[in-house]
């Protein structure tokens, strides 16, 4: 099973009105102005290398999700401003009185190879990616669906046949309509169909899966042009027919391997758009003065946390060792030296913008003690030879805080550390993939769909492919089964709570802090905005 949807390259329940979008920075500037923008013209946005081919059920980070989100049109998406569930595809999505049936219509729609969108283009997309066979990063969200185990692998390296090819939960009812079975109610799955997973793939995907790799083919509001190393160039899709259009024709992703360089390029309008300010041009807020009126920061559903390798014998069992290193690690110090204030040191597993959010969690790991920290390192037997802390160089401030949290371990401790960094984010995903990091690493996460359960289940749930501390407890499993089950929000939201609280017992990893996006624009564009997602709004940008 796999599940890796948002991770993010930089540190970065069906309620969604808590979620905030407060834009601003440069002297209270507002990003952008409706009446000096217009419409066209192409525009250029900091990207980063996609760990996978741009298929949306295989796309399981920021890099290529961005890219994947701008392709493809799923049932719902998400309103730019309050995250709030919109639909999309779907004309309608009805749930019975159990929440266990789900019928969809859906309204009309084209693919950009001239194809219509049909009922099953979403059941035949889903049954693909569910399938253990296949390999999909995306396999795990599916889980709640009948008939999800019989399309799951017998074996790890699958090479027994699954029982079977398809969900027997995926019925097409006729062209425009088809209904979703789930094994237990799920009062939330209306508002995780906007994740990139649940996204339609054409009959030609099926046809030649390779050459569709090649060129990715949607619904949405922008089609694929090209790909290299460099660069993925996307332009407007002159029929598509959701609400969610854009303002301009071309959508140029910029690879960077440094944040610095591209930041520069912004200051000196080469390019037009940046989520990644360094680190040393937050301190003492440089940034809003090299940015002054085209700057601005936002409250996202993104979180940070080390994640203790599964693979090191020494950290693997010693939950005592893992508390004691998170308790020498002065998070306060660092979100104002190395952040300037724009992340908020975290209390909990859980992002703050989300309904359900609950401060204090992680109790006393989370707080700064270091005469604290030496007691319980030494009780707990300490740890031999150089503890390492592995970042990738291409996001925003790793490499910065890294150091700074090898630093405080080393000397609160008096435990040899050392941040170690790996080329990008694609590099540093197969190395986690493979089992070949010891020690500590960065881990990010930004919200698939907003709910309490997006920070809980696709990271800790057993078999999940994002759960990279290989997290297994049958208690917090079966928390998360009576939340989804639960009958109310609340009910669901306190079922959701006990399980983070095993978290807090167990500590597979150490949570350090909620964040909020600084961003920046150059002057040939206007309106520029992050939704509550932590990622450009293309529906809003203009050129000048």
């Amino acid at each position: 099973m796999r599940g890796r949807a948002r991770a993010v390259l930089a540190v970065g329940i069906t309620s969604v009105a808590m979620l905030a979008a407060a834009c601003g920075g440069g002297g209270e500037t507002t990003p952008g102005t409706t009446e000096s923008g217009g419409a066209g013209g192409s525009i250029s946005i900091r990207g980063c290398t996609p760990e996978n081919p741009l298929v949306p059920g295989n796309t399981s980070e920021v890099c290529g999700g961005n890219v994947v989100s701008a392709i493809n049109a799923m049932l719902v998406h998400y309103n730019a401003d309050t995250a709030a569930p919109e639909n999309d595809v779907a004309e309608s999505i009805t749930p019975s009185a159990d929440n266990k049936l789900f019928t969809i219509k859906l309204k009309p729609y084209k693919f950009q190879d001239g194809t219509d969108l049909k009922a099953k283009n979403f059941v035949d997309a889903w049954n693909y990616t569910a399938n253990g066979a296949n390999g999909q990063a995306g396999s795990y969200f599916f889980s709640p669906i009948a008939g999800y185990a019989d399309v799951q692998c017998p074996d790890e390296e699958c090479k027994q046949k699954p029982k079977a090819e398809t969900m027997s939960g995926l019925k097409v009812v006729d062209d425009t309509t088809f209904t979703i079975a789930t094994t237990e109610p799920v009062s939330n799955l209306p508002v995780r169909l906007g994740y990139s997973a649940f996204a339609p793939l054409p009959d030609s995907f099926f046809a030649d899966p390779k050459a569709y790799e090649d060129k990715p083919v949607g619904a949405g509001p922008f089609e694929f042009v090209s790909k290299s190393t460099t660069e993925i160039v996307l332009k407007k899709f002159a029929d598509y027919s959701g609400a969610n259009t854009s303002n301009v024709d071309q959508v140029t992703f910029r690879i960077y391997q440094d944040d610095a360089a591209a930041y520069a390029d912004v200051v000196a309008n080469n390019l037009d758009f940046t989520d990644a300010i360094p680190a040393d041009q937050l301190v003492g807020d440089a940034w809003k003065s090299d940015l002054d009126g085209r700057n601005g920061i936002q409250e996202t559903g993104i979180m940070a946390w080390i994640t203790f390798s599964p693979n090191d014998p020494q950290l693997k069992d010693n939950i005592e060792l893992r508390k004691a290193i998170s308790m020498s690690i002065n998070r306060d110090e660092i979100a104002k030296q190395i952040f300037n204030g724009t992340v908020t040191p975290a209390t909990s597993w859980v992002s703050p913008v989300v309904d359900g959010y609950k401060a204090g969690v992680c109790g006393d790991s989370c707080t700064f003690d270091a005469a604290a920290a030496k007691a319980a390192y030494e009780k707990a037997g300490g740890y031999d030879g150089t503890l390492t802390m592995t970042y990738n160089n291409d996001g925003a401030g790793n490499k910065d805080y890294s150091e700074a949290v090898c630093n405080q371990v080393k000397n609160n401790l008096g435990l040899d550390c050392t941040a170690v960094g790996t080329v990008d984010f694609a590099t540093f995903n197969k190395k986690i993939d493979a089992g070949d990091l010891k020690g500590m690493f960065r881990s990010g996460w930004q919200m698939d769909y907003p709910s309490i359960e997006n920070f809980l289940t696709p990271i800790y749930a057993k078999g999940a492919d994002s759960n990279w501390s290989k997290f297994d407890n049958a208690d917090f499993e079966k928390l998360l089964a009576e939340a989804a089950a639960a009958p109310s929000v609340d009910e669901a939201n306190a079922k959701y709570q006990a399980a983070e609280a095993i978290l807090a017992q167990e500590f597979p990893t150490a949570p350090l802090w909620a964040r909020s996006t600084p961003f920046g624009w150059s002057t040939n564009v206007t309106d520029a905005k992050l939704n509550a997602f932590g990622y450009l709004d293309l529906s809003s940008i203009k050129t000048v």
